[in-house]
């Protein structure tokens, strides 16, 4: 095994030995989804990013800036659509389980790093995938230039009316789906009323897990912020179930699937929320700032706090719990999610527009709170501290990022061969590619 590829599996190993070893059959499908392209095995390796970044030189970073609320694993496909507090349609920044404290750069380059990639994948040249992340980067440095200008930032947003091309039509797609379809689906009726229907990977419960559970669950409700809680019969359990079966990032995180009542007794308001175990932050492995680690009681505890931290108008319903010791993160499974698909961008002319989303969407996160956001991890302007830093200096930053997108991509490459080699030849203990015991 080469030096590279001991690097590779000892890196994942550190990451995620417990989990493995609670369900080896899990991260197997998890790694073979990983095997199936650089692309990929990106997707799921961010530790191993950070792992990289975390020895680079930072120009960027300095006593502010380095201690930015950041997504955490924001890559192209980490991008859709959300229903706000308010009832607008969302296009913005996905999936806040690796959010963290951290760098601003290391969403912005990793990000950078996952269009080279996939436009890798799509056969685009080099010169057309440095015009994307060039139109990237620039539009983040844009937004968040408009948002040290601007007195009101959360009155920003990539919605219906503020949008075109791919990014319109994914929030015309959303606007088309429904509560009772995804109730449908979800749900069947019994008599009359719902419960939760018997699908691939839904388990029933005992009487004392199931005990537990909602014990669980009358836990979270005392962390939803009160100017965001429902009256009535809202949050009135109907049915609770376990869940698994989840893609590359959340392997093995044990998850429970709760009905609610809803806004009102009648069948087509039900809510479905999810409670699933907080995974540690791949950034949390490399920030070495105890009072960031020491802020948050667990890590549900962590990804509900870090998301209204980097989301406008947070979910109503997000909050946290614990269960046997262990945090818990409890959010809405909203009809109204519907991800960027790209698919059907093939060439670079369709996909530069959409740069320009994704990088203003990428400012927003970093510059753009919940008003029940806690700001005392970040008790500063973020726009302001970031144009400290790359004000005059915007070509530079550009191209810093451009070159790492490019080089960082090559060696992901590289490191998606040596993962599937070591992981055919049963090099990554624990997680036997045959499948055996």
């Amino acid at each position: 095994m080469t030096d590279r590829s001991a690097r590779i599996v000892d890196t994942l190993v550190a990451a995620f030995s417990d989990l493995m070893a609670a369900d080896p059959a899990a991260f197997r499908t998890k790694f073979r989804k990983m095997a199936a392209d650089p692309f990929a095995f990106y997707r799921g390796s961010a530790c191993l990013f950070y792992a990289d970044v975390a020895e680079r030189d930072d120009p960027w970073a300095d006593e502010r800036t380095s201690r930015v609320w950041i997504q955490g694993d924001l890559h192209a496909e980490n991008f859709g659509t959300y229903m706000d507090g308010d009832g607008a349609l969302i296009f913005d920044v996905n999936d806040f389980d690796e959010a963290y404290v951290g760098h601003f750069t290391w969403d912005v380059t990793r990000f950078a790093a996952s269009m080279a990639l996939l436009g890798w994948r799509k056969a685009i040249s080099d010169a057309d995938i440095t015009m994307l992340v060039q139109r990237y980067t620039r539009a983040y440095l844009d937004q968040v230039r408009e948002f040290v200008d601007r007195s009101d930032d959360r009155s920003f947003a990539l919605r219906l009316d503020t949008t075109d091309g791919a990014v319109h039509q994914v929030l015309q797609l959303a606007k088309l789906r429904t509560r009772v379809g995804l109730l449908d689906k979800i749900t069947e009726t019994e008599g009359f009323d719902r419960i939760l229907r018997a699908v691939p990977g839904l388990r029933r419960l005992d009487d004392e897990e199931r005990g537990r559970v909602t014990e669980a669950f009358e836990r979270y409700l005392g962390t939803i912020p009160e100017s965001k809680r429902f009256r009535g019969v809202t949050y009135a359990v109907k049915d609770v179930a376990g869940r698994s079966g989840f893609g590359i990032g959340s392997a093995g995180l044990p998850a429970y699937t709760v009905l609610i009542e809803g806004f009102n007794q009648a069948l087509d308001n039900d809510i479905v929320l999810s409670m699933k175990q907080g995974n540690v932050a791949a950034p949390s492995r490399v920030v070495t700032d105890a009072e960031i680690a020491g802020a948050f009681h667990h890590h549900g505890h962590r990804t509900a706090v870090s998301q209204r931290a980097l989301q406008a108008h947070a979910d109503p319903l997000l909050g946290w719990t614990d269960l046997d010791g262990v945090g818990f993160v409890v959010s809405q499974v909203s009809p109204y999610e519907a991800d960027l698909d790209w698919s059907e961008l093939t060439e670079p002319s369709e996909i530069a527009p959409v740069m320009d989303y994704l990088g203003r969407a990428t400012a927003k996160v970093h510059c753009v709170a919940d008003s029940d956001a806690d700001h005392g991890l970040v008790p500063f302007q973020t726009e302001e501290a970031i144009r400290g830093v790359v004000g005059g200096q915007e070509d530079e930053f550009v191209g810093w990022v451009t070159d790492f997108a490019h080089a960082y991509a090559a060696q992901v490459r590289a490191d998606h061969a040596l993962f599937v080699d070591a992981f055919r030849g049963g090099q990554i203990p624990g997680v036997a590619a045959s499948g055996g015991s």
